[in-house]
This record gives structure tokens, C-alpha cells and sequence, in this order.
């Protein structure tokens, strides 16, 4: 999709390297309406600097924001869920969609991460690690490595840990496997999708996480972004 069919709007953030740009389409153009095809994050394009009710957005080479910039394999040559905004970083070459009212915070060791206004457990979030693999594939049997994922990575020695289902897609070219999983002790338990990925010498991981209660609810909410997940050639 060119870009210039897009209606572009952004938020700020506070982590390093983030550029965004907020409602790029009422800036050039004020009277405008937004189209549903709308980024609220991206890394590597653009500059902004934003109060409360005053933008001035510096653009860096707007003009190069083109289809060849965004591969087809990103979320922008789909249209955005209503309620969702889009983040995509194009500098770590990876994209999700994430709830349109979720803010953007900083978790330990993570490259992005996203959390409900009032609960911040209920979050999604990703990170990466070098790898000499080339897909998911290669690092064993995926009902082995999703078990390891769980049991080793995410879940302490006092969890509990139950994988509910396994799912693996195939988007051009790119392998994935997504996991629903559950971690209990005596007095809490939370639910999880994670997705994996590998890509440019990267595995990535992405998870969402509620607790109990909240899961329940949201859950279908929850599977849109852990499916939105998609990687990118940098």
C-alpha cells in the first residue's frame, strides 16, 4: 500500500530511538478526516516533539515514506481492526496491533511494550535475542520449543504452567507459532499468548498477559494482537 493513502496519526513516548508523529494527516492536511488505516506508532521515520494541546512534528524525509519503505509483509498493507492502533518498528523490523486506549510504558529487557491504562499486568510486550537460526523450525520440534518457551522462560519454579493450545501460521515467507498458556500458584493465576518468530538474525517473542479475571473478558481482545504479530526483512 503507498503511503500516501494513508492517514497517519501518532502518540509520544519516552524510549530512546521511538519516532512518532501525531496526526501527521491534520498537519498537512487540517481538514481532513482519518481514514481507518491509522499508525499510532513508528520507529525510524520520523521525529515529534508534543505538549498537551501544541505539536511540531520535524519530518525527517517524508518523502521517501513510500511503498518501498514498507514491505508488504508489514501491518501496514492490511487494514487496522476498529480499536486497534498499529506499531511498527521499522528499525527492529517487527509490527503488532495493540487496544487503541493501551499506553505505551518500559519493561525491563523488552524492546516495546503496551499496557492497559488501569491494569498494568495487562500488557503486551516484545523482545529479541541474536540467533544464528534461520526459522522457528530450526530451533527443534516446535511442541519441544513451546514447552521450553513456557516452562523455562516464562514460568518461575512456583508456577504451575498449562499450555492450552499451540497454532502455527505462515505469512509470506515468515513462520510462527502461537501459544496459550496459564501459570497458577496458590493465590494468583494469569493467562498468556506468546508468539514467536525468527527473522534477520533475531528471535523474537511476543506476549500478552492478563490475570484470571480480566482474561476471561478479554481474552478474543487478547488474540488479536498476539496474532497481529508479524516480522519484517531490515
Amino acid at each position: 500500500m503507498a503511503a500516501s493513502s494513508l492517514s497517519l496519526s501518532w502518540a509520544s513516548t519516552t524510549i530512546s530511538n521511538k519516532l512518532n508523529v501525531p496526526h501527521l494527516n491534520e498537519a498537512l492536511h487540517p481538514t481532513s478526516l482519518p481514514t481507518n488505516n491509522t499508525l499510532k506508532c513508528i520507529r525510524g521515520t520520523t521525529i515529534i516533539e508534543e505538549s498537551h494541546h501544541n505539536r511540531r512534528a520535524l519530518l525527517l524525509g517524508f518523502g521517501a515514506l513510500t511503498a518501498t519503505l514498507f514491505p508488504s509483509t508489514s501491518v501496514l498493507a492490511q487494514e487496522k481492526p476498529k480499536n486497534y492502533e498499529a506499531f511498527v518498528d521499522l528499525e527492529d523490523g517487527y509490527s503488532y496491533y495493540y487496544p487503541a486506549d493501551w499506553r505505551e510504558f518500559e519493561f525491563l529487557a523488552h524492546d516495546s511494550a503496551f499496557k492497559d491504562r488501569y491494569m498494568q499486568l495487562h500488557n503486551v510486550r516484545v523482545r529479541f535475542i541474536p540467533t544464528d537460526k534461520k526459522d522457528i523450525h530450526d530451533l527443534g520440534p516446535m511442541e519441544q520449543v513451546i514447552t521450553d518457551l513456557v516452562t523455562k522462560v516464562y514460568s518461575s519454579p512456583n508456577q504451575e504452567a498449562t499450555i492450552v493450545n499451540m497454532e502455527e501460521r505462515s505469512e509470506d515467507g515468515k513462520n510462527y507459532c502461537t501459544v496459550e498458556f496459564r501459570m497458577e500458584t496458590r493465590n494468583f493465576a494469569v493467562s498468556s499468548f506468546a508468539t514467536i518468530a525468527i527473522a534477520n538474525g533475531r528471535y523474537y517473542t511476543m506476549i500478552v498477559v492478563a490475570n484470571d479475571r480480566r482474561w476471561k473478558k478479554f481474552r478474543n481482545q487478547l488474540k488479536v494482537i498476539a496474532d497481529s504479530f508479524k516480522v519484517m526483512d531490515i
